[in-house]
């Protein structure tokens, strides 16, 4: 069993800690307090080649396989969970298009995104519709050689900004089997009948932006099915496992982050005469927040290893990993506050913004309670 990363993977993580440090943890407060969008570290992260890394080469991409994006994520999130989300979405639904999309579809959209040009957007989510994606009512009807889509969307990540959404409607109601009957398509975010409106005041990941969608006749060409019509809800549970992963990952960046300011404050704060990191009560936290990360860290890993080796239990590897790094993440970053004590409850301090973030990791991809039905569906063998 090999617990060694690669050189060329030690040097990802090295690169992209540095641009976190030079380029992310400077502005991070501002772009929370304001609940702005970073376009111009959108730029310089273009620039870097951290656009949609996935994407195979010919597209524009870098192919990175789920591990590296892993290290990747989890270098972005220790600095700062909001822009860290801003740069590792911007390829929301590319997915979709690798790997049902057709040939003109991807040539078209992704060289775009690869190169900071473009952002896209992954619409799913409906009011009425979250975990249960069978839900979905946005509807897609032929008229032609259109596709006439109506409907709302809610919760989209990237949703004023995005340029192409894979949106996610039901195109043959009259299909009585559950998992049938829905369809992706492929939306450009200047269509006549589509309203975009940011949501603010979330919780946490305030620089990422978050929108909900409505659909009124919106009309795109019959082309813009991405793969067999039908098959849409199919096509999404493929991806699942990969998507968890790589939230198991943000989880372990958001500990890390946490944990690492807790270590400096607790050994530069004094009380007594003496660092409090002298006291047994911060020893054992501090003990305790770096050992669950560290767990977490080779859980994810793991998990990344099953999707790049299509792994048997990766489904459940996948929702153990996002699942265990995600509640890692809130309790680490807890922890961090009560070190810090008073000054870990204003914005002064990282911990602050860490601690508002995590708990988003528990919620969306699949909310926690939807992870341990998947985790103890698999035990048990029971099929979807």
């Amino acid at each position: 069993m090999e617990f060694q990363l690669t050189d060329e993977q030690k040097q990802l993580r090295e690169e992209v800690r540095k641009f976190a440090d030079e380029e992310i943890r400077p502005v991070a407060t501002e772009y929370d307090v304001d609940e702005a969008y970073p376009h111009e570290v959108m730029d310089k992260a273009a620039d870097m080649g951290l656009l949609a890394p996935h994407v195979p080469v010919e597209y524009g991409g870098i192919g990175y396989s789920s591990l590296e994006n892993a290290i990747l994520t989890e270098e972005l999130f220790a600095a700062d969970p909001g822009i860290g989300l801003c740069i590792s979405s911007a390829g929301f639904g590319a997915e979709a298009l690798m790997e049902f999309g057709t040939e003109e579809q991807k040539e078209r959209v992704l060289p775009e995104v690869t190169a900071g040009d473009a952002v896209m957007g992954s619409a799913i989510s409906e009011p009425q519709a979250g975990s249960d994606v069978t839900s979905v009512a946005t509807r897609a009807e032929k008229d032609g050689d259109e596709w006439v889509i109506n409907g709302s969307k809610m919760w989209i990540t990237n949703g004023t900004v995005a340029d192409y959404f894979v949106v996610v409607c039901e195109t043959d109601p009259e299909i009585d089997d559950r998992y049938s009957g829905y369809s992706q398509i492929l939306v450009e975010g200047d269509r006549d009948g589509l309203t975009r409106d940011k949501i603010t005041g979330k919780l946490g990941i305030r620089a990422s932006d978050t929108a909900e969608l409505r659909f009124d006749d919106v009309r795109v060409p019959e082309e813009n099915l991405i793969g067999q019509r039908g098959m849409g809800f199919l096509q999404l549970m493929q991806f699942f496992d990969e998507t968890r992963t790589a939230v198991a990952a943000q989880g372990v960046g958001i500990a890390r982050g946490a944990a690492e300011r807790a270590l400096e404050y607790a050994e530069e704060r004094e009380q007594f005469d003496r660092p409090i990191s002298d006291f047994q009560a911060i020893k054992h936290k501090l003990s305790e927040m770096h050992t669950n990360t560290e767990a977490a860290r080779w859980l994810t890993y793991r998990s990344a290893w099953a999707v790049d080796n299509e792994s048997g239990d990766l489904t459940a590897l996948a929702s153990m990993a996002k699942e265990f790094a995600s509640r890692t993440a809130v309790e680490v970053a807890d922890e961090a506050v009560q070190v810090h004590g008073g000054a870990g409850y204003v914005n002064d301090h990282d911990v602050e913004r860490l601690y508002r973030d995590a708990k988003i990791t528990q919620i969306y991809e699949g909310t926690t309670e939807i992870q341990k039905n998947i985790i103890a569906r698999e035990l048990l063998d029971e099929g979807m």
